[in-house]
């Protein structure tokens, strides 16, 4: 019996692709957003394409206010959109 592969779904472009193809994006109870590469950091977790372009799209829409069910400060998306544009973890 094949492993169950689990599915995702970006918030910047809305394509629905494997867990481990995005990247997850946490927001802590601080209010801060950090990349998850892991998949394993605490925190309500939503998933983004990890091309700059869906976190535009993401922002634009005010998709993480949605995913997150709470506001997110433009510091944080600021700071989420250089991790990402830097290609590092967070």
């Amino acid at each position: 019996m094949q492993k169950k592969i689990p599915m995702r779904t970006c918030i910047g472009c809305g394509t629905i692709r494997p867990k481990k193809e995005l990247v997850r994006i946490v927001l802590t109870p601080e209010g801060e957003l950090h990349l998850d590469r892991t998949g394993r950091m605490n925190g309500r977790g939503a998933y983004l394409c990890d091309e700059p372009a869906c976190l535009q799209r993401a922002k634009k829409r005010k998709s993480f206010a949605k995913a997150f069910h709470a506001q997110v400060s433009a510091e944080a998306l600021d700071s989420l959109d250089a991790q990402i544009g830097g290609g590092h973890a967070g």
